[in-house]
C-alpha cells in the first residue's frame, strides 16, 4: 500500500493582498515625501534666517531722485522731516522753498527784518532755527516750521511757516557780528558770538532762558553776557554750540580749539586742543546727541573727538576716539543726520556717509555740481545738496543698518561717552540720541561661561553615577535609580529656573562657605570610606551583595555634608571677614569680602547658582547616554576580564571605559547641546546680564536667553530685530562646529576601541 503524499502547496498562499501592496506603496511615498519635506523645511528655515541677517552687511546705496533751483547763494539749506520742500535763504528779509516734486518755488517773508542787514548766520537742523547776527550787534533767530497738508485724509504736500524769535542787543561792545552759533537745550541755551577781527575781535557767550510768572506764559530773555576774548589764542575761525545748550567748541585760525561750558555760573573753559598739530581747520560740527565732534581738516584729514572720563580724570574732556579716511581737498560741506551717528561728508564732487560709531564708509560717489551745502532729512532718508548759484539736487538714501557691520557685531567699538573700546550689548535705551550697543561678543562668552559651569558640576556627578550603576549597582536598585533619574529630565526649566532665582539664590547667597565647605569635606570622606572599606577584613565585606556597598557610604556622606554646612558659618568668621573703609568694623560676610578682596563683583544670582541648578536639567542627559554604553559592552569582555584576575575597578577602566568611549563622548555632547541652548534657568538664575567676566559670583547672558528675552519686543525688520536673528546663527554655528568635532573625534575613539 502506498503511502499518502502531501498534496502540493497553494500557489494562493504566497500571494499578498492588493490592499496591503496599495498600503505598501502608500507608505512609501509617504516616507519619501515626508524626507523630502523635512529637507525642503530646513532650507526654508535657513532661507528665512538668511533672509533677515543678509541686510545687516549690505552697504548703503544713494540715488538722484529730483533737481531744483532756487537761483540764489544759499547761506543756509534746510529741509522739512520728509525731504520734499527745501528752503534756501541767503541772508536778506525772505526765505525760498522748493517743491522738490514739481519745482514750484514759494518766499516767505521773515518778520523784523525790514531795513536790517544780516552779517551772520548759522542753522540747527534738529529744531530747524536759523540764526541771525546784524550789523547793528544784535543777535536773533527764526523758526521754520513744516505742517503737513491733508485733502479727504491723503497728504497733499507740506505747508511752510515762519516763526520769529526775540532779539537781544548786547550790552558790551559795538560792532556787527561777525560769528554765532546757537545752541538750545530746551530750558538752557546759548549763543557764541564773535564780533570785530584781529586785535578788535571779541567773543562773548549769550546765556538765554525762560523768565516770567504762571499768568501771562514765560518770556524767553537774556540771562548773562560772558566776555571770554582772553582765553581765546588767535583769530576764530569756527564756532559750534551744543544741541544742550551747555558747550562751545571755539577753533581759531591756528588750529587750537578751546572748550567751554556754560551754566549759571558762567562760562569756563575746560580745555584746549589741537586734533590736527596745529593744521588749519576746514569744518567742525556736533553730532546728533551734542557729545562728539567731527572736525575735518583743509588737508582732509577727518577725525571725531568724544567727551569721556579718562583714566585719573574728576571730569569729561575731549579726546579723539575715532579717524575717518581722507575726504580729501576742496571745499568741505557737511551735514548730520537728526537721528542716529551717521552723517554726510564731503570734499568738492566726492561725497561719501559715514558712520561715527564705527568708522565705517557707508555708501560714497560723485555728484555733478559742486556743493556748498549739504542736508539730511529728520528720518535719514534723503539729502539734499545745493551749489553756490542754487542749483539743487536730491539724493534717496537707502540704508536701512547704518549702526551694523562685523566690527559692530565682532569687534571692540568705542562707543560715545566710553572711555575705550570695549565689547558692549546694550540694545535699548531710554533717551532719543540712545546709541545702540549690539556686540554679540558678550553673548557668546555668556553662553560659553553658562555651560562652563554648568557642565563642570555636572559632568563629574552624572558620569560617575554612570560608571556606578552599570559596573557596581545591583539589578534591583538599577531598575528603580534609572527610571528615577531619567523622569528628572522631564522637569520643565522654567520650575528650575524658579526654584534657582527664587528659593536656591537667597540660600547660597548666605552660604557660600558652607558650599565650599561641602565640595571640599564630602568628596574627601567618600575617598576615606573606601579606603577603609578596602581595608576591612574579607569575611566582613562579603557579608555583603556586591554593589551594596553604597548603603554603608551613605549615612557617612549625608553626616559629612551636615558638618560641613553647619560648619560654613565659623568658617566664614574666621577667613572671609570685610573691613569696612570707613569705620574700620569688621563683619564677617563673604558677599562683602569678596569684592573687597577681588575687586569683582558679588551677586546674588550667579553661576554658582547656576551650576548647582543646571545639574538637574544636564546630569539626566548624560547620565542616561554614558550607562546606556556602559551597559553595552559585551558581556564577555567583561567575564574575560574578571576570569583574568581583574576587580571591578578595573574591569571598568581597561575594558568597559575605552570601549563605551565613543558613546560616553556622545553623552558629554548632547549634554553640552543642552547646556548651551538653556534658556529659563539662564535668565531667572544668572540675572541675566551682559558682562564678560570668569567671576564665580557674577552672571551672565546667553545667546539663547537674549533671544528668549528680546525677540518679542524688537521691532520687526529693524537692526535690533536681525541682529537677534544673527545671535541665532551664531549660535548655531557654534553648536554645530562642536558637534563636527565632537563626531570625528567620536568616530575615531570607536575605531580605535571598536570590538572585533
Amino acid at each position: 500500500m502506498k503511502p499518502e503524499t502531501s498534496s502540493s502547496p497553494d500557489p494562493k498562499r504566497f500571494e499578498v493582498s492588493k490592499a496591503t501592496l496599495w498600503f505598501d506603496r502608500f507608505m512609501g511615498w509617504a516616507i519619501r515625501f515626508g524626507g523630502i519635506g523635512v529637507i525642503l523645511a530646513v532650507f526654508g528655515i535657513f532661507y528665512f534666517i538668511g533672509k533677515e541677517v543678509v541686510p545687516l552687511f549690505k552697504p548703503g546705496e544713494v540715488i538722484e531722485t529730483t533737481s531744483a533751483s532756487s537761483g540764489t547763494r544759499p547761506l543756509i539749506l534746510g529741509v522739512d522731516e520728509w525731504g520734499k520742500l527745501p528752503f534756501f535763504y541767503s541772508g536778506g528779509q525772505t526765505v525760498i522753498f522748493i517743491d522738490g516734486e514739481s519745482g514750484a518755488r514759494s518766499e516767505l517773508q521773515i518778520p523784523g527784518l525790514e531795513g536790517l542787514n544780516v552779517t551772520a548766520t548759522s542753522y540747527d537742523p534738529v529744531s530747524r532755527r536759523v540764526a541771525l547776527g546784524l550789523e547793528d550787534g544784535r543777535v536773533g533767530s527764526f523758526l521754520v516750521e513744516y505742517k503737513r497738508a491733508f485733502e479727504n485724509g491723503e497728504a497733499k504736500g507740506v505747508e511752510p511757516k515762519i516763526t520769529a524769535e526775540p532779539w537781544f542787543e548786547m550790552k558790551a561792545g559795538e560792532g556787527a557780528i561777525m560769528d554765532l552759533s546757537y545752541g538750545d537745550g530746551g530750558g538752557s541755551r546759548v549763543i557764541a558770538v564773535k564780533r570785530g577781527s584781529g586785535e578788535t575781535q571779541t567773543v562773548e557767550m549769550l546765556r538765554l532762558g525762560l523768565k516770567g510768572g504762571l499768568i501771562g506764559g514765560k518770556k524767553l530773555s537774556l540771562l548773562d553776557e560772558i566776555d571770554v576774548t582772553p582765553q581765546i589764542n588767535g583769530e576764530v575761525a569756527l564756532m559750534r554750540a551744543s544741541q544742550n545748550g551747555e558747550m562751545v567748541l571755539i577753533a581759531s585760525d591756528a588750529g587750537e580749539i578751546s572748550y567751554f561750558l556754560v551754566n549759571s555760573d558762567g562760562a569756563s573753559k575746560r580745555q584746549s586742543f589741537s586734533p590736527f598739530a596745529g593744521g588749519k581747520l576746514a569744518q567742525m560740527d556736533f553730532l546728533f546727541g551734542g557729545v562728539s565732534a567731527i572736525l575735518t581738516a583743509e588737508d582732509g584729514t577727518q577725525q571725531q573727538w568724544s567727551l569721556y572720563r579718562a583714566e585719573g580724570q574728576s571730569e569729561r574732556l575731549f579726546g579723539m576716539t575715532q579717524e575717518f579716511p581722507n575726504v580729501g581737498e576742496g571745499h568741505k560741506v557737511f551735514a548730520k543726520s537728526q537721528r542716529n551717528r551717521t552723517f554726510l561728508a564731503g570734499s568738492g564732487r566726492e561725497l561719501s556717509i559715514r558712520h561715527s560709531t564705527s568708522g565705517a564708509v557707508r555708501w560714497e560717489g560723485e555728484v555733478d555740481i559742486d556743493p556748498a551745502k549739504a542736508i539730511l532729512d529728520a528720518k535719514g532718508e534723503s539729502f539734499w545738496i545745493a551749489s553756490e548759484s542754487g542749483e539743487a539736487r536730491k539724493f534717496a538714501v537707502k540704508d536701512h543698518h547704518p549702526d551694523a557691520g562685523f566690527k559692530a557685531f565682532f569687534g571692540k567699538v568705542w562707543y560715545e561717552g566710553g572711555d575705550g573700546p570695549v565689547y558692549q550689548w546694550q540694545s535699548t535705551g531710554g533717551t532719543d540720541d540712545f546709541e545702540a550697543k549690539l556686540s554679540l561678543i558678550p553673548l557668546i562668552f555668556g553662553s560659553l561661561k553658562g555651560t562652563a559651569y554648568a557642565l563642570i558640576f555636572s559632568i563629574p556627578i552624572a558620569l560617575l553615577a554612570a560608571v556606578f550603576s552599570a559596573a557596581f549597582l545591583p539589578p534591583n536598585v538599577k531598575r528603580v535609580v534609572k527610571p528615577t533619574m531619567e523622569i528628572m529630565s522631564s522637569l520643565p526649566s522654567v520650575v528650575l529656573g524658579f526654584l534657582a532665582g527664587l528659593w536656591l539664590a537667597p540660600i547660597l547667597d548666605d552660604r557660600v562657605p558652607s558650599v565650599m565647605m561641602i565640595i571640599l569635606i564630602v568628596p574627601s570622606t567618600a575617598l576615606l570610606v573606601g579606603y577603609l572599606w578596602c581595608r576591612m577584613p574579607l569575611a566582613f565585606r562579603n557579608r555583603f551583595e556586591g554593589g551594596a556597598e553604597w548603603m554603608i557610604v551613605i549615612p557617612f556622606l549625608a553626616l559629612a555634608g551636615f558638618i560641613a554646612w553647619w560648619s560654613g558659618p565659623m568658617i566664614e568668621r574666621i577667613f572671609f571677614v570685610y573691613t569696612d573703609p570707613n569705620t574700620g568694623e569688621k563683619i564677617a560676610d563673604f558677599s562683602l569680602w569678596w569684592p573687597q578682596v577681588t575687586g569683582t563683583n558679588f551677586e546674588q544670582r550667579n553661576s554658582l547658582v547656576l551650576g548647582f541648578i543646571m545639574g538637574f536639567a544636564v546630569i539626566p542627559v548624560i547620565f542616561t547616554i554614558a550607562e546606556d554604553a556602559l551597559s553595552n559592552v559585551p558581556k564577555n569582555l567583561t567575564a574575560a576580564a574578571a576570569a583574568l584576575g581583574a576587580n571591578r575597578w578595573q574591569v571598568v577602566w581597561t575594558v568597559m571605559l575605552p570601549v563605551a568611549s565613543s558613546g560616553i563622548f556622545s553623552a558629554l555632547m548632547i549634554g553640552f547641546g543642552r547646556a548651551v541652548g538653556e534658556t529659563m534657568v539662564m535668565v531667572m538664575a544668572t540675572g541675566n546680564t551682559p558682562i564678560m567676566e570668569w567671576n564665580l559670583f557674577s552672571g551672565m547672558r546667553t545667546l539663547a536667553a537674549n533671544i528668549a528675552v528680546e525677540l518679542p519686543e524688537a521691532p520687526v525688520g529693524s537692526t535690533h530685530y536681525r541682529t537677534l536673528f544673527l545671535g541665532a546663527v551664531v549660535l548655531f554655528a557654534m553648536t554645530f562646529v562642536m558637534n563636527t568635532i565632537a563626531e570625528i573625534l567620536r568616530q575615531r575613539l570607536r575605531e580605535k576601541n571598536k570590538v572585533v
